[in-house]
């Protein structure tokens, strides 16, 4: 019997449902698919050190799972209490005739067992098929062979999901358990009763917290955009607080002016159904500013995350295009003028050729003068840029390299060469914000001395170059002077660069690094630093940076979208439930079904507007800031970025907001 009576109760429920199943749907299947990207790659033919990436990335992702499972069980829970307090009445009748508190709680449980397994195996079903263009975008990132690739199924991550949404839907029943054990009978039977009350708050107070929160924010905003040069993690942590503090209030603010302002404008009140319209908005922004002001930040957080993931993955991909012409780079650090290195001497001792491996290369050194830092060539400029940076290393001693080594280098790179004049330098940089305060030394015609020799910038601001082979743009400056400048007794840093002669480039790869390494370790090292750095690896690194920096924040968007949309749907849909006594009246006093239906349309869109304008403002500094800690990683694709952000908000927030405003629409109809 109780069977019967839940599978009519979904029947007759389902545009209530809607939502829920929505949303345990889309929850299932998120889960689903960032589990599965394990099994996706081991189908595809990748290199050994991109299959360490993955199995990195699979535990971050594992980690991160357990925090999505806990935002969507409470998201359910929330779900829950909407479904709840939309049966009331159908309670009240349950009991007033005759079923107990048991037999109802009995009832629940097997309505959540249904659209528990209904929404698992729809949330799975759609899982598995996203999986597979999932398999596309793990592809792309780690540049994987497909021919092996077909279409999978992982068990693994369909145990885990089912396994953590059931422990998610036992809290529910364990819940609604609870809530019917206190539910009372006289509650039940007036819910739906109360009249609409909304508290007007004191409109000078609303103003007044309303500027300072205002101004807070702004003093936040300063920090981390315009004043980013003197931000510490004090301050970072500072601005967060005031942020968070300053969002609560703006929106406790707003709830209180909103009515107020819009009653001040009495030909835009009194027209059509606005006044109804507004006073409905207002009450639910009232019961809402915490609300409003969690999932504003989780939009906020979402849209930069995404933003962010997007741009680091998109720039990393470029970088390694244009940073990373040759496939070899063997750099020593020289710190014992005494003991200079020489690889091509050292791998002659140990018994090997350092050159038989390579088709082209270039094996040349840079040099330094003590007496010459970042302050001396900064020069009048110096004072002022040390005020607005004192975190940067002005004392540290500026690299200086031959231009005929620079434009051999050139040629292994494919790039331009550079016709240096006599008693001229250039100066290298690619390092977005130094390079800023470099050209501002150079547009002033300051003249540097070095070996004892003057010399003067060739152009008004610095070449964007560099030296080693890099995924970054992390070149903070070397300066190509004249050969006869350089004194030998100045090395500092050792360079052997080329390109590998073999068309298997992997295998070439290994034995080029087993000659370094062995080389390394029959010589004497102590003096002097070694590194070996190469086309491959930098390749695999990034790649590893850019996929966890992509997934994690796919992942964790996607939930925070996800949890946000449902919130307020829910809370539109009960507030509907809530409200079909009013729209009922409105109808008897003459009200048109299409200006109540546009009544609806404003107050679902206004209130979902509302969090999404305030979180668009906190990501146009939250990127800003953004943008600068990522420079090293250029931030030239993120207009890009944020694009594709946009339409995946648009797709699923305003998903929401579409079967929101349908499912309402249908509610406040059922009575007439």
């Amino acid at each position: 019997m109780l069977f019967k009576l839940s599978v009519s109760n979904i029947r007759r429920s389902l545009r209530d449902y809607a939502i829920y199943f929505f949303t345990l749907m889309i929850g299932v299947s998120v889960f689903y698919v960032f589990n599965a990207i394990g099994g996706q790659a081991a189908m595809m033919r990748i290199n050994d050190s991109s299959y360490e990436v993955i199995d990195i990335l699979r535990t971050v992702l594992s980690g991160i799972s357990v925090f999505v499972a806990g935002v969507l069980g409470l998201l359910i829970v929330y779900a829950s209490r909407f479904l709840m307090k939309r049966r009331k009445r159908e309670f009240a009748l349950y009991m007033t005739l005759g079923m107990s508190k048991g037999s109802i709680s009995r009832l629940l449980l097997i309505e959540t067992v249904i659209i528990g397994l209904g929404s698992l195996a729809a949330g799975l079903l759609v899982g598995i098929g996203l999986s597979q263009l999932m398999s596309a975008l793990v592809a792309n990132l780690f540049e994987a062979d497909m021919t092996a690739y077909k279409f999978t199924v992982s068990t693994e991550a369909i145990v885990k999901t089912i396994l953590y949404f059931a422990v998610m839907y036992l809290v529910v029943m364990v819940f609604n358990s609870i809530v019917i054990t206190k539910m009372k009978l006289i509650d039940l039977m007036q819910s739906g009763r109360r009249s609409e009350q909304i508290k007007l708050k004191n409109p000078i107070v609303c103003v007044l917290i309303f500027i300072a929160a205002v101004i807070a924010l702004s003093i936040a905003y300063y920090n981390v955009t315009v004043g980013y040069n003197d931000l510490n993690e004090d301050k970072f942590i500072g601005s967060v607080i005031t942020g968070i503090i300053s969002t609560f209030f703006i929106f406790w603010s707003v709830s209180g002016m909103l009515l107020r302002t819009v009653m001040s404008v009495k030909g835009m009140y009194y027209r059509s159904l606005n006044s109804f319209t507004f006073r409905q908005i207002s009450s639910k922004v009232n019961t809402m500013v915490m609300s409003m002001t969690v999932i504003c930040l989780m939009l906020f957080v979402t849209i930069c995350m995404l933003a962010a993931a997007f741009t680091i993955r998109n720039s990393m991909n470029s970088n390694i295009k244009e940073l990373c012409p040759a496939d070899f780079e063997g750099r020593v650090y020289i710190y014992n003028e005494e003991h200079t290195s020489d690889l091509e001497k050292m791998y002659k001792e140990a018994g090997e050729d350092i050159t038989e491996d390579f088709s082209e290369y270039k094996h040349f050194y840079s040099y330094f003068d003590e007496g010459f830092t970042f302050e001396d060539f900064l020069g009048d400029k110096a004072e002022e840029i040390k005020a607005q940076y004192p975190n940067m290393m002005f004392d540290s001693t500026e690299e200086l390299v031959r231009v005929s080594d620079y434009n051999a280098l050139m040629k292994i790179y494919g790039r331009k060469e550079l016709k240096l004049e006599d008693d001229s330098f250039i100066v290298l940089c690619n390092y977005g914000s130094v390079k800023a305060l470099r050209d501002t030394a150079i547009e002033k015609g300051n003249e540097i001395n070095v070996f004892g020799k003057t010399l003067r910038s060739q152009y008004s601001s610095c070449v964007d170059g560099f030296i080693s082979i890099s995924s970054n743009k992390a070149n903070f400056g070397i300066i190509i002077v004249p050969d006869d400048v350089v004194d030998e007794s100045g090395v500092h840093m050792e360079y052997f660069i080329g390109n590998y002669l073999s068309e298997d480039k992997e295998a070439a790869e290994k034995t080029v690094a087993a000659k370094f390494d062995n080389v390394m370790d029959l010589s004497d090292t102590a003096d002097n630093y070694y590194i070996r750095d190469s086309r491959i690896q930098i390749k695999a690194d990034s790649v590893g940076i850019g996929a966890i920096a992509t997934f994690v924040g796919l992942y964790i968007g996607l939930v925070f979208l996800i949890a946000s949309g449902a919130v307020l749907a829910l809370k539109e849909l009960s507030e509907s439930v809530d409200s079909v006594g009013r729209y009922e009246m409105l109808r008897k006093i003459g009200a048109d079904e299409k200006d109540l239906g546009k009544s609806l349309l404003r107050q679902t869109g206004i209130f979902f507007l509302i969090p999404l304008l305030l979180a668009c403002v906190h990501s146009v500094f939250g990127m800003r800031f953004a943008a600068r800690t990522l420079e090293v990683f250029g931030t030239e694709n993120i207009g890009q970025s944020m694009t594709v952000t946009t339409l995946i908000i648009l797709m699923i927030y305003g998903g929401y907001f579409l079967i929101t405003f349908f499912s309402s629409k249908s509610i406040v109809k059922e009575r007439r």
